[in-house]
């Protein structure tokens, strides 16, 4: 049985869940709540941390909204999906430290139905987490996708693979040929299972941003940075920019949809920068990002 609300329970349990576990591991700052309707229908709540003592800025934010039509960047590719009425929810979050030693991070868990008269729904979820580091420890990296993989594992022995494999192709910054990052897992569409197992996938991985993150925060918060470090870690959010105003679906479908447009772009960071045609020195911290910028078997080196 698809019940929608008991999604949205979850949901918002699970914003509270990461909001507290962030500024426990922050020690400093606390999430503000923005509550907002929207007219089209639904609403949600927009939760940032800005200035703490670890994140320079962060929201988490839970939203549920709905409408009589789609917009284009939703039916380009699923033309059923037209002349249904349709409801979202969502948690989504993205988090900016201040220590270049701390890699940015985001997660998100969402679901999705579209109904019409007559015809059965269609409905799905999606989501999944990424990190975006400025001075990879591969320590930290192998720690992210095995913890991944951990959570991946009771629903499946090709679910980590296959969304490890999708997130790699999907934060992808083509006019640049690089990953966004060191990935993690992406899923669409997520309907293969029953309703109650897919839902239990979403628990899970929202779960599992929590054991993978606050133990990197942990570790990497007391480290000293250098200025010159501080202004790599605003040259390379720069990149965080490009893609998702460039090619993030959510993004789009947000503000193609007349989301909260606030909400939609709390995911840039608050602080970026351009450099024409910068190049890091050989053999520099900064240069050994590069080889960390392309699909990499993170397990595999758990082994060597």
């Amino acid at each position: 049985m698809i019940d929608i609300n008991h999604v949205i329970d979850v949901l918002k349990q699970l914003q509270d869940d990461i909001c507290q576990g962030l500024a426990l591991a922050d020690g400093q700052g606390s999430f503000i709540e923005d509550s907002w309707q929207r007219a089209e229908g639904g609403g949600g709540r927009t939760r940032v941390l800005t200035q703490g003592a670890v994140i320079e800025q962060g929201g988490v934010n839970f939203s549920s909204v709905s409408g009589n039509k789609l917009p284009p960047s939703a039916t380009a590719h699923r033309p059923e999906l037209a002349g249904r009425t349709w409801q979202a929810c969502g948690v989504s979050l993205v988090i900016h430290p201040h220590s270049p030693h701390i890699p940015t991070s985001h997660a998100n868990v969402r679901f999705f139905i579209a109904e019409k008269e007559g015809e059965d729904p269609v409905w799905w979820f999606g989501g999944g987490f990424d990190l975006t580091p400025f001075y990879p420890n591969e320590e930290d990296c192998i720690h992210w996708h095995q913890t991944a993989y951990n959570l991946c594992k009771p629903f499946g022995d090709t679910v980590y693979p296959d969304y490890k494999k999708w997130c790699d192709e999907y934060f992808y910054l083509k006019h640049r040929n690089e990953t966004r990052g060191v990935g993690g897992l992406f899923f669409d569409d997520l309907n293969q299972w029953d309703f109650s197992t897919c839902l239990d996938y979403i628990k899970a991985v929202g779960q599992g941003f929590l054991d993978a993150y606050i133990p990197i925060i942990n570790k990497r918060k007391a480290l000293p940075i250098t200025e010159a470090q501080r202004q790599f870690q605003l040259y390379r959010r720069g990149r965080y920019v490009e893609f998702n105003l460039v090619f993030d679906r959510g993004t789009l479908f947000g503000l193609q949809s007349g989301g909260r447009t606030e909400s939609i772009l709390m995911s840039m960071p608050p602080l970026a920068r351009w450099e024409y045609n910068y190049q890091p020195a050989d053999s520099s911290a900064e240069a050994k990002l590069n080889h960390y910028l392309k699909p990499i078997n993170w397990l595999e080196k758990l082994k060597t």
